[in-house]
């Protein structure tokens, strides 16, 4: 190449930085204006939301379990071993976000106030307050409590179902008890679940930096809305990895007035097991899209039953919402109250059908062992609970008993009879013979075992 063509092509590249350097030079800081206009910062819509979120410290009592030995006054006197505490205090941080300054309600994670009994708040002003708990889920990690409503300042809330993938958001929180800190990042992904972190998930994902000390937080816009509550992150070492996990807004605030309202989440039943849409089950079934929920199993008299669902349908949207896997429908589910209606659009084989089911109230159906079997007098038989291994469960037996000699407990759940798999009451009653011999076969824990009753 040309020695005077470098030369110049050298010069255009260093022109630039030269253009700059008396700028740099003599600025100590960033400008606070380019070309007329103010430098975006982060920093007024914090100063509105950042004293509606708290740091949240709890104390836990805990008895101290000691070896039937050591209770021994004369064993302890011999080989002198001094008297020891019985009681230990555990303390743990979080933070929370203050969503209604008249009551002086706070939201927050269960996870951060379980089993505490004593819970303090810390405002940004540096005043400490006495919590009180007002209730608690903790299938969906979601607490509230309240502090004193004196001078407190509520986050405005968003709705989260306008956010989108790609949006701005900031995380705010009490990472490792250092005090009120901030995080950027964008919304990662939208409706996680499947992950086994709560028992209802539909998390937000994002990569704004979300740490021990944060769960509680806030997760919000760039308008300073809450948009979620900061409960998890996924981390394979231990430390931050840029996978964070929020609570909608609106998941929350539906959990929220329950948790006012009764101090507790009153789920309803549907009555569906349901599993995802694999590709084969998208061939066998002749759908045109792998988006929906196989109902596999209807509970006998449940709502769903009622309506008219069928094992084999394939549910794809519920209340307007499209349900594109297991956990959409049963996210939505667990939202609803008893006595709320949901219309469900489902294909039946090619046919698409609409139906409207009622949620109930669920009921714990019983039974004495000994309407089903003469050797399981004086126990009690009862259904399996929803994610729990499908069988029915000896919820009590009493101690002089066949059933007790023979070695069952309380919290053995059957799960066939006479070697046929049974799920339920129903399918108990139909494999067992009266007047014969019983074989059993139970689950205990992770150990499984047959037991003949005769």
């Amino acid at each position: 190449m040309n020695r005077n063509v470098v030369k110049h092509l050298l010069l255009m590249t260093l022109l630039p930085v030269s253009l700059c350097l008396p700028s740099v030079a003599s600025a100590t800081g960033l400008p606070m204006a380019v070309d007329g206009q103010p430098m975006p910062s982060l920093a007024p819509m914090l100063e509105r939301s950042t004293p509606a979120v708290v740091n949240i410290s709890t104390s836990t009592n805990i008895e101290i379990k000691e070896n039937p030995l050591m209770q021994d006054p004369f064993f302890r006197q011999f080989f002198q071993i001094p008297n020891m505490p019985r009681h230990q205090q555990r303390n743990s941080l979080g933070s929370g976000v203050i969503i209604d300054s008249q009551q002086g309600l706070v939201l927050t994670n269960n996870h951060v106030i379980a089993k505490a009994d004593k819970i303090k708040v810390t405002l940004q002003d540096g005043r400490q307050l006495a919590a009180q708990l007002i209730g608690t889920d903790a299938e969906a990690d979601i607490a509230i409590i309240k502090i004193p409503a004196e001078n407190l300042t509520q986050i405005p809330l968003a709705d989260s179902s306008r956010l989108r993938v790609g949006d701005f958001v900031v995380a705010i929180g009490n990472p490792f008890g250092l005090g009120q800190s901030v995080t950027s990042g964008i919304v990662s992904a939208l409706g996680r679940s499947g992950l086994g972190i709560e028992g209802y998930e539909d998390f937000i994902q994002t990569d704004a930096s979300i740490n021990p000390g944060n769960s509680g937080g806030a997760l919000v816009n760039l308008r300073g809305e809450l948009v979620g509550m900061n409960t998890a992150i996924l981390a394979p070492n231990g430390g931050n990895v840029g996978i964070g996990f929020a609570i909608p807004t609106n998941m929350a605030m539906t959990i929220k007035d329950s948790l006012v309202k009764h101090g507790e989440v009153k789920r309803g039943l549907l009555g569906v097991t349901t599993q995802d849409l694999t590709p084969e089950l998208t061939k066998a079934f002749n759908l045109s899209s792998h988006q929906g929920a196989a109902v596999s199993r209807i509970e006998n008299n449940s709502p769903a039953e009622k309506a008219g669902l069928q094992a084999g349908d394939v549910i794809i949207t519920a209340n307007g919402q499209v349900i594109k896997d297991s956990h959409d429908i049963r996210n939505l589910v667990g939202l609803l109250q008893v006595g709320d209606n949901v219309d469900i659009e489902y294909f039946r084989g090619n046919e698409k059908k609409t139906v409207t089911a009622t949620i109930s109230k669920p009921e714990q159906i019983q039974l004495a062992g000994d309407k089903l079997h003469r050797t399981l007098k004086g126990t009690l038989l009862t259904a399996t609970q929803k994610d729990q291994l499908e069988g029915i469960v000896f919820s009590n037996i009493n101690t002089n008993s066949y059933a007790w000699r023979v070695g069952l407990r309380a919290g053995d759940v059957i799960v066939s009879a006479n070697r046929y798999r049974v799920r339920n009451l129903d399918e108990l009653k139909q494999a067992v013979n009266p007047n014969g011999a019983l074989l059993i076969n139970i689950q205990r824990g992770d150990e499984g075992l047959f037991v003949v009753l005769q």
